[in-house]
């Protein structure tokens, strides 16, 4: 028996995810349609014994190519051997809706509608003549209030119905469309002569499509129609023909027939029933699309959706990273063990890749409440209201409304994170918006660049500095405003451009701004939704960040220590335990320390009582813990015996050595390796911006992922011995400021301009691959930033330096640059064109 397969499509903002939500439950999974980035909600369910699989189609409006979302939902009706597809409609709008069914009716495909959200309607007095509607159309309408779980029965028993018989409903183009009958006789009776579209596609839709002069079916009769040709030729000129007598367009005809057909049956089949009193859904938006109180509501929302998901979002890590940290401990316990003054390369390797993993899990908390919150706003119907409010400012940059909840999420306040806020711009209809957005949203401040932002600042931005009306003013509270609203400046300006230029030819879409009423989401549905793209995420980005830590790993590692090097530490390691070895000779407790496997054991013996005493380990674990090694367990915590107690002093020194030995390694290493070679290699271009080879290292780390830029810098910047002593307190501010005396704060204020601007980390790299579906604009997204951020480094630090400036004084001029570019672009009006 052949598989049946059915389709649900809707306008967006109908209930049709609910309806699949229904029919599926939990047998659902997530892909992408071939070539686009578009998503796929596929699931199933078992009826009379039968499987049927359940499409659920992107929403679209229509069914033309303006979007990604159109054609996909077009391409699956005309291809996929559909049984029956599911017209989800809003029963409270169904002049709205019926603009779509008509486009479904015209592809002569074996349709039902559903008139949903039955509940909503007759709520607003809103009552429909089904039987006359089902006439109308020739196709069988069913209701439903599916959130109430009515009418799903009736549903099923449709689909059951019309898989069964097959019928495939149609709509008279002729008669919808008079003005064009000559025409669309003529280009029919051309295509029907093709012997490969006959049965392939409607013949009256091709007709219809090509007077519209849709390029999409332009290149499938290409590759179908021998004599496409004469097809184009007769369809151009009948195209001429309609415009020079009518006075307007033929698609600009259609759209409208199509537009006052949905209007009329609406109008006669839909009673709605007179009161005082304006919707709900209307009375709200008085207030929150209000031209002054509209924007005051919104940063409302935008500081909930930062509290809940950043601030509260980051409490929960607190509780999941003991977790993720237990399992690192795990890996420690069950991994071979380290040496004196080495690791095991398995050691090292397995530990680095967990630690990558871990630093991506620990956001699952923030991201799950953040896609649940995006899920509410877009089951309660504000998603498009927050589009309304901010589109007319964006618009003005080459961006959208809907940019402004990515770029919440991007980080326009100090602490965001640009993967969930790159995978949140899936919303953005416009292409070129969407493209600018996603373009731009990598410089703006993720929660990744503030240790470095923080690190620098405490160091070289630390006086006092006196303002007019201000008084006096610590250097560092200005710096971070600098910092948070340079960012904003240069985005706004970078999209503008982009949209002018490489984005100039890309598709856009009508700024159709209809709002849907108000819902209440449910709770199945948010948290499916949030677990949904929570697991997207962990599949798509997770493989990625595995697979370049593995390339980091080789190239922070090899080629390794040189034989001198090697043979030095050796020499140093053996003469450390031999001094301990002849303190512990003839001690009582030192009986059992005769060679270095021994001197290794005791020091990890110490570790494991001092993780023991971290866990806060009861009295008789410690004490079982002693019983494993009575002589250890004395050397490591009895301070009244002097032997046990001269033993533990130089078992610390021992400890100091290799830390320091270890740390050294390291840094040798680094410096040997091939990264380390390339931060080097960089110098005498990177000087320029005030880079040395340390922060080049430093640089080249942030690509797996912008927090390694302050953990490199406290591996090149070691910790220090004197006297035998390590000083162990020491902060990395304080090493760095005594390691590196020739930095100055405008070499800071360059590295944390290039921060604001420098390229992508590898998860946001990948999720922008994901979303836009092209490497070549990954990696325009990688180059530019780095062009740009370089750029800005170089003015900053070479222009400062030609003018004798600090680097508080360049921070105020070069202010003014980007500032200024933001004005003078956004007073140059762009049309959009469609």
């Amino acid at each position: 028996m052949a598989k049946k397969i059915i389709a649900l499509a809707g306008q967006p903002n109908c209930g049709k995810s609910t309806v699949f939500n229904s029919l599926t439950g939990a047998k659902q999974f997530v892909a992408n349609y071939p070539g686009v980035t578009v998503d796929k909600m596929m699931g199933w369910y078992k009826r009379n014994g039968e499987d049927v699989e359940v499409i659920d189609l992107p929403g679209t409006y229509s069914l033309t190519s303006y979007s990604p979302e159109e054609r996909v939902t077009r391409d699956v009706l005309l291809r996929e051997p559909l049984s029956a597809v599911v017209n989800v409609m809003d029963a409270a709008n169904l002049k709205r809706s019926l603009y779509l069914t008509l486009q479904l009716l015209e592809m002569e495909i074996p349709l039902i509608l559903d008139l949903n959200m039955m509940d909503v309607a007759e709520k607003l007095g809103v009552s429909i003549d089904v039987p006359e509607l089902a006439r109308e159309l020739g196709a069988p309408v069913v209701t439903t209030a599916i959130t109430q779980g009515r009418g799903r029965e009736d549903l099923l028993q449709a689909i059951a119905e019309m898989s069964q018989s097959g019928v495939r409903t149609s709509l008279a183009v002729c008669e919808l469309y008079p003005d064009l009958k000559d025409a669309l006789d003529d280009l029919k009776a051309l295509l029907n002569r093709e012997e490969k579209l006959k049965g392939a596609f409607p013949i009256s839709w091709l007709a219809v499509k090509l007077m519209e002069g849709e390029p999409a079916v332009a290149a499938l009769l290409r590759d179908k129609a021998k004599g496409s040709a004469s097809v184009f030729a007769r369809a151009e000129e009948w195209r001429a023909r309609f415009e020079r007598e009518k006075g307007v367009s033929a698609d600009i005809y259609v759209s409208g027939q199509r537009s006052r057909r949905a209007a009329a049956i609406a109008k006669r089949l839909a009673a709605k029933k007179e009161t005082a009193k304006a919707p709900l859904s209307e009375r709200i938006d008085r207030a929150v699309c209000n031209k002054f109180f509209g924007p005051v509501f919104l940063l409302f929302v935008i500081y909930g959706f930062y509290y809940l998901s950043f601030i509260q979002g980051y409490n929960l890590t607190h509780y999941t990273w003991p977790i993720l940290a237990g399992i690192r401990s795990f890996a420690e316990r069950i991994l071979p063990q380290p040496g004196l003054v080495d690791v095991p390369i398995v050691r090292e390797f397995v530990l680095w890749i967990v630690d990558n993993l871990n630093a991506l899990f620990n956001y699952i908390p923030i991201f799950f409440i953040l896609f649940a919150l995006i899920a509410v706003l877009e089951d309660s119907g504000y998603m498009p209201r927050i589009a309304f409010v901010l589109d007319r400012i964006l618009s003005r940059f080459g961006l959208h409304g809907q940019s402004t909840l990515p770029m919440i999420l991007g980080g326009v306040i100090l602490g965001g994170c640009a993967v969930p806020a790159v995978m949140a711009t899936k919303g953005i209809p416009d292409e070129k918006s969407k493209l600018a957005t996603i373009l731009t949203l990598p410089m703006l401040n993720c929660q990744a660049k503030l240790p470095l932002y923080f690190l620098l600042i405490g160091i070289y931005f630390n006086e006092t500095v006196r303002l007019p009306l201000l008084g006096n003013v610590n250097q560092q509270a200005i710096v971070i405003v600098f910092i948070q609203t340079i960012s904003l400046l240069f985005v706004l300006p970078i999209a503008k451009i982009l949209s002018m230029t490489v984005l100039k030819h890309k598709e856009t879409a009508p700024f159709i701004m209809e709002m849907p009423p108000y819902h209440i989401p449910t709770l199945r549905g948010v948290l499916g939704r949030a677990v949904e793209r929570i697991w997207l995420y962990v599949c798509k980005i997770t493989t990625v960040v595995a697979a370049v830590a593995v390339v980091l790993f080789v190239l922070l590692r090899f080629p390794g220590l040189t034989p001198e090097c090697e043979a030095y530490y050796e020499a140093e390691k053996d003469r450390a335990v031999q001094v301990f070895l002849d303190a512990a000779k003839d001690k009582k407790f030192g009986r059992n320390l005769t060679d270095e496997d021994d001197v290794l054991n005791l020091i990890l013996y110490q570790q494991g009582y001092r993780e023991l005493l971290k866990s806060g380990a009861s009295a008789e674990k410690k004490r079982a813990y002693g019983l494993t090694n009575p002589d250890f367990f004395e050397i490591i915590q009895n301070r009244k015996d002097p032997e046990a107690k001269a033993l533990e002093k130089e078992l610390k020194k021992l400890i100091v050595f290799r830390t320091n030995a270890l740390t050294a390694i390291r840094k040798e290493r680094i410096d040997n390796s091939l990264l380390g070679k390339a931060g080097r290699a960089l110098e005498p271009i990177s000087r320029y911006a005030g880079f040395n080879w340390r922060v080049n290292v430093a640089v080249l780390s942030t690509l797996a992922a912008k927090e390694n830029s302050v953990s490199t810098l406290g591996a090149l910047y070691i910790k220090e011995a004197d006297d035998g002593e390590a000083k162990n307190a020491d902060t990395l501010e304080q090493r760095m400021k005594r390691q590196e005396e020739d930095l100055t704060p405008l070499h800071a204020m360059a590295l944390m301009l290039f921060m604001v601007l420098c390229p992508p980390c590898l998860p946001t790299i990948m999720a922008i691959r994901v979303q836009t579906g092209s490497t070549k604009w990954m990696l325009f997204a990688f180059f530019v930033p780095l062009i740009l951020g370089l750029l800005a480094a170089v003015l900053v630090f070479s222009g400062g330096s030609a003018l004798g400036l600090t680097g508080f004084q360049a921070m105020w001029i070069f202010y003014l640059i980007p500032l200024t570019l933001t004005v003078l672009l956004g007073l140059i009006k762009t049309k959009r064109t469609y």
